[in-house]
């Protein structure tokens, strides 16, 4: 009985060994709560600068581009705002996940967080230059649902290489870019929802599961 349990020990940690060098473990949840919160920070400041309510009857889009005719120093402004906390988000999750990676004895930057990257970066630059087309073409009431939807396809790409978990969220993201796709003036709201307060939830979630 005592070697049948050695060998199955033994099977699990080749099993643990495997994972470990095809996944990226060291992903922080914490980071995922602080990105969710700078969202709703950003969301926040957005709304400030369009003098509406987020519960309101004004849409973002009919203060963003009333007749059609793009305001383009508010739309500017809230391209910066939303670029900073995108640079702020992202330095910030490598950041705890690099502390996260010391805490296990792994390293942030080996052939597996290499390639989760690779394939969680594809997918962003195409949605970058896809909204980049869409502002030239004038089709501003899509760009925010296009960020949301290959937002997700980015974390469905790289959850192969990291927590299974992740590959929810990214489906979640990307059922919330189509629905935002569907009803643009509540784009942002959707926007919120996605980027903020599915960040907390699922960063608590991944925090609690494989960090506490």
């Amino acid at each position: 009985m005592n070697q049948q349990q050695a060998h199955l020990d033994a099977i699990q940690d080749i099993k643990k060994l495997m994972e470990r060098s095809s996944k990226f473990s060291a992903l922080s949840g914490f980071a995922g709560v602080v990105v969710g919160f700078f969202a709703l920070l950003s969301i926040g400041i957005s709304y400030n600068l369009l003098e509406i309510s987020p519960f309101g009857q004004t849409s973002y889009l009919s203060v963003l581009a009333p007749n059609g005719i793009i305001n383009t120093k508010i739309l500017n402004i809230i391209a910066l705002n939303f670029g900073v906390v995108l640079l702020v988000s992202f330095l910030t999750a490598i950041w705890l996940s690099n502390k996260n990676a010391i805490k296990k004895g792994e390293q942030i930057w080996d052939h597996t967080s290499k390639r989760m990257m690779i394939h969680f970066l594809i997918p962003m630059f195409a949605g970058g230059i896809y909204c980049l087309i869409l502002f030239i073409q004038n089709h501003i009431a899509l760009i925010i649902p296009a960020t949301i939807l290959f937002y997700g396809l980015a974390l469905l790409n790289a959850s192969k290489y990291t927590h299974d978990d992740i590959k929810y969220l990214g489906v979640i993201m990307i059922i919330l870019g189509l629905l935002a796709s569907v009803y643009l003036d509540y784009a942002l709201i959707i926007w919120a929802i996605g980027f903020g307060l599915l960040h907390i939830l699922y960063g608590s979630f991944i925090y609690i599961k494989y960090e506490k």
